[in-house]
């Protein structure tokens, strides 16, 4: 398939700056952990160094052998073999006895024994052990110094025990390859892990860069909101994933419903279980409280969600009043064809008993057939002011009546121009009085339905009743769903199947903040109060 948009490389694909910025990342992080773990082994070896030494020059402080022998007559005969012992016992670079005065009387080299102490002694003549770095004949050292008492309690010597640091250092540099090898490991760990990062992302989005991708993005957008049709991306958890402008008017949506599920959007049931399915559609007929949507969809595959769905709206609410008025207008038209032939026949049988010399015959068959014919029309042009109801009753009638069913209009029929939109009113009583007549004919003789419209207040009433088998209970309360029928879907119009006249009922009712109402049993009689809203005078 051709590229619609072409590759731009100017920055290179996405997926090698994505790859690295991670390595630079990643570098980054690797060298400060790595100069963390060095600063704490550092920390650690020193903190080691400094309990070794506290440790020595604690014993040595306890032990008898060494208060006995700085105050005996020799204190280096015998102390300094014992010293250098515990010395290389311990790995230390010097143990130190020293007088109070800081004479040594032991030391690693023989030549500094006698000479004075270099470093701090203040605190153990005082009587505590401490610990510090300091800079001695042997160069710099971590060292401990404490003091060794009499059996009265008194200094009579002090012991310094020390690392230099040259030691610490050395195992510091021992310590540092593992240090480095961890770093490495991570480091090369991090750079196959971010490599198949990349990787896939180049996969996923065809190595195309960053501004290209974006470009998309615009185009993407700029396309799914100047779409004249409602658009849904549905996942195959029943969520919304993307709505454009139009999909949100005709579902009447006030907000962005990206992220929630179908079922919360306050839709109708029917409609909402619509949208959540995933399997393909064309051109379903659903309703909301305002509009006939076409709805259809394709089902897609959604990575770790299952099957979702691609959802297109088309607004057939015009459409399907407008088809009404067709309807009601082909019955009018089909009346006034059925009046047509009906009346040829009667002029023809008129014409006839006057050839025949039977003239008084003639005469009282034509004045009883327009008596006949003009009544109901002077009944319904008398009783109802609004044109569109006036049509619609006559246009009904006639059509009823070549089915074979009589259409009585109620004597109590008063109603004068009611201000309500065409439309709607063909909506309702077309819709009622075809569902009548369809009843009617599935019934015994006589077959009647009757019609009754009258202005209560500031309301206007209009009843439905036919002879057929009526309602149960149970039908009674599904009639005004979408889809329910008892009916089969041949001759359906428009390929819509039934079930559909009575939803537009409803939902043309509502509309208008009226109520529609149907009684069960033997004959179903449907009544609708529509308020107006500005009172319609009573015709008289």
């Amino acid at each position: 398939m051709p590229r619609l948009l072409p590759r731009r490389r100017t920055g290179g694909s996405l997926a090698r700056q994505l790859l690295a910025l991670q390595a630079l990342v990643l570098l980054t992080v690797v060298a400060a952990a790595a100069f963390v773990a060095w600063r704490d082994a550092r920390a650690a070896l020193q903190r080691g160094a400094e309990q070794r030494t506290t440790a020595v020059v604690e014993s040595l402080a306890d032990s008898p052998l060494v208060a006995d022998a700085v105050t005996g007559g020799d204190p280096t005969a015998v102390l300094q073999p014992f010293v250098e012992q515990v010395r290389a016992d311990t790995g230390l670079s010097f143990v130190t006895v020293m007088a109070p005065d800081r004479t040594r009387f032991t030391h690693p080299d023989p030549q500094e024994i006698g000479r004075p102490f270099l470093g701090t002694v203040g605190p153990a003549l005082a009587g505590s052990t401490f610990t510090e770095t300091y800079t001695g004949t042997l160069g710099p050292s971590v060292r401990a110094t404490g003091p060794v008492f009499d059996a009265d309690g008194d200094v009579v010597a002090l012991v310094s025990a020390g690392l230099t640091v040259d030691v610490v250092a050395a195992d510091l540099a021992d310590a540092v390859p593992g240090i480095l090898g961890t770093a490495a490991v991570t480091l090369a760990v991090g750079g196959l892990g971010s490599a198949a990062v990349a990787r896939r992302l180049r996969r996923q989005t065809g190595g195309l860069d960053a501004a290209t991708l974006a470009r998309m993005l615009e185009h993407h957008e700029a396309v799914l909101h100047a779409v004249r049709e409602g658009l849904l991306l549905v996942d195959g958890r029943g969520r919304v994933e993307l709505a454009n402008d139009e999909a949100r008017r005709l579902l009447g949506l006030g907000g962005d419903p990206a992220g929630r599920p179908v079922a919360d959007l306050g839709l109708p049931g029917e409609l909402a279980a619509a949208l959540a399915d995933p399997r393909r559609g064309v051109d379903e007929v659903h309703l909301t409280d305002e509009r006939v949507l076409l709805v259809s969809r394709m089902p897609t595959r959604t990575p770790g969600l299952g099957d979702g769905s691609v959802v297109t709206l088309r607004d057939h609410t015009e459409l399907q009043a407008l088809a009404g008025e067709r309807d009601s207008v082909r019955a009018f038209a089909e009346s006034l064809r059925a009046q047509a032939h009906e009346a040829a026949n009667r002029l023809h049988t008129t014409v006839s008993l006057v050839e025949l010399g039977r003239s008084a015959e003639a005469v009282e068959f034509a004045t009883a057939s327009l008596a006949s014919a003009q009544e109901l029309t002077d009944r319904v042009v008398g009783a109802v002011e609004e044109p569109v109801l006036a049509a619609l009753l006559l246009g009904k009638a006639a059509t009823a009546a070549e089915r074979g069913v009589a259409l009585e209009v109620d004597p109590g029929t008063a109603v004068g121009v009611t201000g309500l939109p065409a439309g709607d009113l063909v909506t309702i009583v077309g819709n009622l009085l075809d569902n009548a007549i369809d009843a009617a004919l599935s019934g015994e003789p006589p077959r009647e339905v009757a019609v009754g419209l009258a202005v209560d207040g500031d309301c206007l009433e209009i009843r439905v009743e036919d002879s057929g088998p009526g309602l149960s209970a149970e039908e009674a309360a599904e009639a005004f769903r979408r889809g329910y029928s008892t009916k089969d879907d041949a001759g359906a119009p428009d390929g819509l199947g039934r079930g559909l006249g009575l939803a537009l009922v409803r939902q043309a009712v509502h509309r208008h903040g009226g109520t529609v109402t149907v009684r069960p049993g033997p004959g179903a009689e449907f009544t609708v109060s529509l308020p107006l809203a500005v009172p319609a005078e009573v015709a008289p």
